[in-house]
């Protein structure tokens, strides 16, 4: 297997479980508004904390392919 293929199916990983966590810090933030907690238990902030660190192999496998592709040119 290519390895931009490999790291191109890691990306997706990564973004869908920072949308999965994104999507359920969204869905704890309504209750917790009113007082309340579902039954994911942490804060909507840390889901978004959780969302923002998923992202981050996504932003290295990228700036690695920008720099692969600069050194092409």
């Amino acid at each position: 297997m290519k390895l931009d293929r490999l790291f191109s199916y890691i990306s997706r990983v990564f973004i869908a479980a920072s949308v999965v966590l994104f999507v359920a810090g969204f869905v704890e933030w309504i209750p917790y508004r009113f007082g309340m907690n579902l039954w994911l238990g942490y804060n909507p902030s840390r889901f978004l904390e959780l969302a923002a660190f998923a992202l981050l192999p996504v932003v290295v496998i990228l700036l690695r392919q920008i720099r692969e592709e600069l050194k092409r040119l």
